[in-house]
């Protein structure tokens, strides 16, 4: 495994994220647990989750997983969400709504805390911006969580690059470290992160962790199995026959060229966009061992120049705006 600083922290993780979503619901706690020991082991320390994966049930199998002992707890790089609205069961009100106050943020990272049986949370993420709370109030709350000892970083998730400077910006006027890392979709068929978002992160030390690198599963070559095949994988993400029809050609072409380098899909998928010097890590979110093995091979896959511009044929790329914008006149 291969380690990278998270932002302008001192603080290394894995460059593969161990993503929990689907702990609890298509993979059981059982598995589960098999799937952790064996990111462990195979030297994953960044874990990924959410308060509302599984309406908490995903944070609860993690803290049955710390309970264990064994050091568990001790490995793992934590990483938690809050702005959706399931923090504990005694919240009540209008305040349970979706957003990010004090006092919703206070709620739920104690909420995350019983939940995962830690005392702190290394990483706490803002899964959405949310434009009718003040910087003001944010960076207050963060500071006095962080003052208590109860998270060590502050990071965001599905912000806009505005944002990112927004936050950065506001965090320097009261001498605060500022976000650490931001939490956005990139694969190799979403590219537009590129344009924006990943130039104006390198610019702030903010990392960027990937989501969905795998495109929801298109990336990964069962686009291409006929459909009773597939065990209706694109009914559990929410893809469409349309979406994978309308990119079939593109998809074959990836297939064909993964088979002339001799490497799958899915490690291809990854690899290509750990090439990004913005890139922290893509979250692999296996459900099975298998899953987690296969992603593994991506950081050992060097691709050469001549393999990389055959990828930006197929999955044509954007560039930093705004000279983009300014050749697409």
């Amino acid at each position: 495994m291969e380690y990278t600083y998270l932002g302008k922290s001192g603080l290394r993780v894995s460059r593969l994220c161990l993503g929990t979503m689907n702990f609890g619901g298509v993979t059981s706690e059982k598995d589960a647990f098999y799937i952790m020991d064996a990111a462990v082991d195979a030297g994953i320390n960044f874990f990924d989750t959410s308060n509302n994966y599984g309406k908490g049930k995903t944070e609860e199998i993690i803290g049955r997983w710390f309970a264990q002992g064994g050091g568990r707890r001790e490995k793992v790089v934590l990483a938690t969400k809050v702005f959706t609205g399931v923090a504990s069961p005694e919240e009540d009100g209008p305040n349970k709504a979706d957003g990010l106050s004090a006092f919703k943020i206070r709620r739920n990272l104690e909420a995350s805390l019983r939940r995962m049986q830690t005392d702190h949370i290394e990483l706490y993420q803002m899964h959405h911006i949310d434009r009718h709370t003040s910087w003001d109030e944010l960076w207050e709350a963060f500071d006095i969580q962080q003052y208590q000892g109860k998270i060590l970083y502050v990071g965001s998730s599905n912000f806009g690059a505005r944002d990112l400077v927004k936050a950065q910006y506001e965090a320097k006027l009261r001498h605060k470290f500022g976000l650490v890392s931001e939490q956005h979709i990139y694969n190799l068929m979403c590219r537009l992160p590129e344009l924006e978002l990943l130039p104006a992160a390198i610019e702030h030390g903010i990392g960027v962790i990937a989501y969905s690198p795998m495109g929801g599963g298109l990336l990964g070559g069962n686009a291409r199995k006929p459909a009773e095949n597939t065990r209706s994988f694109y009914t559990l993400s929410g893809m469409t026959q349309g979406k994978i029809d309308r990119h079939r050609e593109q998809l074959e072409s990836f297939s064909a060229f993964c088979k002339e380098i001799g490497e799958s899909e899915d490690v291809v998928a990854l690899a290509g966009i750990l090439l990004h010097p913005g890139l922290t890590a893509p979250i692999v979110g296996p459900r099975t061992i298998l899953q987690l093995q296969s992603s593994l091979r991506a950081v050992e896959v060097k691709l050469d120049e001549s393999a990389i511009a055959r990828l930006n044929e197929i999955f044509p790329g954007h560039g930093p705006g705004p000279l983009s914008y300014a050749r697409n006149r």
